[in-house]
């Protein structure tokens, strides 16, 4: 035979020298979760490995995210207090603003992404303003944009609407804009699923709407092109990076955009991905690290420039 594929299988050297994609810490971003409350650091029930931080022990994560290699995190507030408005998500004291301003001062070359939405500060856990039992679009940006302004001033590097508001991009690069933040950058959840894979997140943020869905904001998982019409858009409005979420039951999604954008496209490996891996490696149904890095793989080969995933600091741990 003239073609034997196998050839360049043959070893583990010819493996890796042919290999067409290779996972990179460089790639890896970190979510964190962060507390008002005091001396906290307590294990999510539906996360098995993913911690909730207070303040006070918030350098503790931050030191093991950064030891390895890890270059930037996705950081989540849970307020103290939460109203109509989430108006503790743009408060001066608000949990994001204070934490970024201690990892800043600790570890200022670390890059602070700060998720933008409503969902964990309002009282009825929708990502936006109700208005008539329902989200009002505008009004819901009008706060996105503040929200995003409170955290370019605490010392964010990028911001990451993620609440699937119409125009919200442009409002929020605007309104960074007008106030000298013009280096902030945004990395738009542009493909936001109406996702059943939230459901570990939700319970560790405690933002489960207390009526309705999020179906009339966020997509509907039958859609790829309405995907690549709101990542158009994102753009347009002055997104510099989009995102797919989740990740590995959208990979065609992170394909498109791979293909139609010349811009950076991440993935975000969501909770309830990260959670049915580790509650089958713990029950020991798969070998976790290989089971981990061939979906990483996956999402990478499909075409994603940056993973957000629960799993980097294991992975970094792995890739060093």
């Amino acid at each position: 035979m003239n073609h034997r594929p196998r050839r360049l299988r043959k070893n583990a050297a010819i493996r890796s020298l042919v290999r067409e994609k290779e996972l990179n810490i460089s790639d890896l971003i970190c979510p964190v979760f962060v507390t008002e409350e005091k001396n906290i650091k307590r294990e999510i029930p539906s996360m098995p490995g993913q911690f909730h931080f207070s303040l006070d022990r918030l350098g503790e994560e931050i030191n093991e995210i950064v030891e390895p290699g890890i270059k930037a995190i996705l950081l989540f507030g849970l307020p103290e207090y939460k109203d109509e408005i989430g108006s503790s998500a743009y408060s001066k004291n608000g949990i994001v603003r204070q934490a970024v301003g201690l990892i800043k001062e600790k570890h200022p070359d670390l890059f602070v992404i700060t998720d933008v939405c409503l969902c964990q500060y309002t009282s009825h856990g929708h990502c936006g303003i109700i208005d008539d039992n329902s989200v009002d679009n505008d009004k819901s940006v009008e706060i996105l944009a503040k929200v995003a302004l409170s955290h370019a001033q605490a010392g964010a590097d990028m911001v990451a609407p993620s609440d699937m508001m119409d125009g919200r991009v442009g409002a929020i690069r605007k309104t960074l804009d007008k106030n000298n933040f013009e280096d902030v950058s945004i990395m738009s959840y542009s493909a936001k699923y109406a996702s059943a894979f939230y459901g570990p997140f939700r319970g560790a943020v405690n933002s489960a709407p207390s009526f309705g869905d999020r179906k009339t904001y966020q997509m509907d998982p039958a859609n790829s092109g309405e995907a690549v019409k709101e990542a158009g858009l994102d753009l347009q409005e002055g997104a510099d990076i989009l995102m797919v979420k989740p990740a590995m039951a959208y990979m065609d999604i992170i394909y498109r955009f791979k293909q139609d954008f010349n811009v950076p496209i991440a993935a975000y490996n969501v909770s309830g991905e990260y959670s049915m891996i580790k509650a089958a490696s713990l029950a020991g149904y798969l070998d976790e690290k290989q089971v981990v890095m061939e979906a990483m793989t996956g999402i990478k080969r499909a075409g994603a420039d940056l993973i957000i995933t629960y799993f980097a600091k294991e992975l970094a741990k792995w890739l060093s």
